[in-house]
């Protein structure tokens, strides 16, 4: 094995396990909530903040981690984010009050929106278009979508043998895993073509807009939609990232080059992750609620019921990796969509107060998870089709965003949505019936996301990929990558 091959093993190696670390972090802590209230003294009101703590610096900071990710390389910023996460994690796993863990999870997802877009940025730059990179995002996507089910089944399993705290705790050596093999790895710096600097007012502003959009959905779960606690930061939210897409249109140097929005494959692989996040984390966190409120299963077992859908992920990630050369990311993005909406329809109609482990959850797991693991496989090629390579860290940061921000609002109306027909009522029957609406609406959302991705993504035609990259090239006004525009016209 010669020096490059190696030093390439050793950069996938550490994308692959950050991309897993991302995932794993977002759904991982939902099973250990109750026994984080029992031992720190949580108020209902307060628990909440556990996730959305995590989710207003994670979705905050997205858009500004991916601009770094251009500008200072991941050579500096791939380290330095882990090292936050980690810290963060050491110091989430050993406090003794509510607040402190709050603060223990805002500071992971600082560190993750560090690293999150320079995992899918890494893959663009250090990649050769082709078969090469194509394996690589596949394993990108796989890694994503495996992180998000297995946090659910190790949540459960690590609760039940070790408490809560080992729940943070964890993450510890697989950061120090992630540091060593981009230690070994030769990780690039600043490209040449990049030109120095940053959109200093658009950071500003799409941070603050984000986490105030975090902040009125995650509200939303103790407050009404109409309420002030939620309509305030909602609507001070609009006004900033509106003011941010007027600051962008006029800056030389944007945070966010407004033309990417105009590729094709760009705008489709966003729309389609705002749309299936939101149904994937609806399926984690009713499941889960339904497994222990209706079903009266404890964390230990909630968690191994989560095997199958853990599975069925990987199963659906290694199809969608050996397929997606032949049959494109539009083909694989729509089948997985359709193929998650069934398995989220099959919960709406058997989440009833007397199901089964086989009826109820084996069944619509297996279904759901394989079309869930099918889709994010093509989702990162989709995104940076047709991105110049100075963008490929705007291009991964928005993608990011869209992943965050979907899950996050569509958990939050699908959790309305629940609500509205469970009303005050807590028993199973009652609690059954939200679920089941919701799982149906997320359904929908799935299948909404799969018709976008067949209207909006190229098929496999060389023509559509030409125009996809000149598309680009002219939205930029300047050259895309030689290597792309070399395989475009092949």
């Amino acid at each position: 094995m010669d020096g490059r091959t190696r030093d390439t093993r050793w950069l996938l190696s550490a994308v692959l396990v950050v991309q897993f670390l991302v995932a794993l972090d977002m759904s991982v802590v939902n099973v250990a909530l109750p026994d984080m209230r029992d031992d720190l003294g949580f108020t209902p009101g307060g628990l909440q903040w556990v996730v959305g703590a995590y989710a207003l610096g994670f979705g905050g900071l997205l858009m500004l981690g991916g601009r770094l990710a251009d500008l200072v390389g991941g050579r500096r910023l791939l380290p330095a984010g882990l090292v936050l996460f980690g810290v963060a994690s050491l110091i989430g796993g050993v406090v003794s009050t509510p607040g402190a863990l709050i603060a223990a999870r805002a500071l992971q997802g600082v560190g993750a929106a560090a690293i999150s877009p320079v995992a899918l940025a890494l893959i663009t730059l250090s990649f050769p278009e082709g078969p090469a990179r194509s394996r690589a995002l596949g394993l990108w996507g796989m890694a994503g979508a495996a992180g998000g089910a297995v946090g659910v089944l190790a949540g459960g399993l690590l609760t039940d043998a070790a408490g809560w705290r080992a729940v943070m705790l964890v993450n510890v050596p697989i950061v120090l895993f992630a540091l060593f093999a981009a230690g070994r790895a030769r990780l690039p710096g600043p490209r040449d073509t990049v030109v120095p600097g940053l959109d200093i007012a658009g950071a500003l502003l799409v941070t603050a807009g984000m986490s105030l959009l975090v902040l009125g959905v995650v509200r939303t779960e103790s407050h009404p939609w109409g309420s002030a606690q939620a309509l305030l930061p909602l609507g001070a939210a609009a006004l900033l990232l509106t003011a941010f897409v007027l600051v962008e249109r006029r800056t030389p140097r944007p945070l966010l080059r407004l033309g990417l929005l105009a590729v094709r494959p760009v705008l489709g692989a966003n729309l389609f992750t705002l749309l299936i996040c939101s149904g994937q984390f609806a399926s984690f966190y009713f499941c889960s609620l339904y497994m222990q409120q209706v079903l009266g299963y404890g964390a230990g077992a909630t968690g191994a019921a989560f095997l199958p859908f853990s599975a069925g992920v990987v199963a659906g990630s290694l199809i969608a990796t050996r397929v997606v050369a032949r049959t494109g990311t539009r083909a694989l993005l729509t089948l997985g969509g359709l193929t998650g909406a069934a398995g989220l329809a099959w919960y709406a109609l058997a989440a009833t107060p007397d199901g089964t482990f086989l009826t109820a959850i084996l069944g619509p797991s297996l279904v759901a998870s394989v079309g869930i693991g099918m889709s994010f496989v093509p989702l990162g090629t989709a995104a940076v089709t047709g991105v110049a390579p100075g963008e490929a860290g705007m291009a991964s940061g928005l993608l990011s965003s869209s992943r965050q921000i979907g899950g996050s609002l569509g958990l939050a109306a699908l959790v309305t949505a629940a609500a509205s027909v469970t009303g005050d009522r807590t028993d199973p029957a009652a609690l059954a019936e939200g679920h089941r609406l919701a799982y149906g609406v997320g359904a929908g959302l799935l299948a909404l996301g799969a018709a976008l991705a067949f209207a909006l993504l190229p098929g496999r035609t060389d023509t559509d990929r030409v125009a996809g990259a000149e598309e680009s090239r002219k939205n930029s006004g300047g050259d895309v990558d030689p290597e792309v525009s070399r395989s475009t016209q092949r």
